[in-house]
């Protein structure tokens, strides 16, 4: 069976175009849930981006969607969230911090 860990493994792969970050390592994905069902497994995925107002966001999202069939769910839906709203000193890596110029 496939779990949360496999599918945020999965999504890695996707950055950010304009940071050329992982979407993960940048605390973009809040929350993935996995749902069984009849026709296989489905992930659920909250995740926010760097704006609202972020001109790639159709793209990040298409990116995530193709990333999490990788892991071997049958369907994914992407909800894109705004609350809580992304702080890069909150939600990124240490390394995503390092990579952005972020210092606490």
């Amino acid at each position: 069976m496939v779990d949360a860990d496999a599918v945020r493994e999965a999504l890695h792969e996707v950055e950010d175009p304009e940071l050329e970050i992982s979407i993960v390592e940048l605390g973009l994905v809040y929350d993935i849930r996995i749902e069984a069902r009849d026709d296989g497994p489905h992930a659920e995925i909250d995740m926010t981006l760097t704006s609202p107002g972020c001109p790639v966001a159709p793209q990040i999202m298409a990116a995530t969607h193709r990333a999490a069939l990788t892991s071997g769910v049958a369907s994914v839906h992407v909800n894109l969230v705004w609350v809580p709203r992304w702080d890069p000193r909150v939600h990124a890596s240490e390394d995503a911090k390092m990579d952005m110029g972020v210092w606490d």
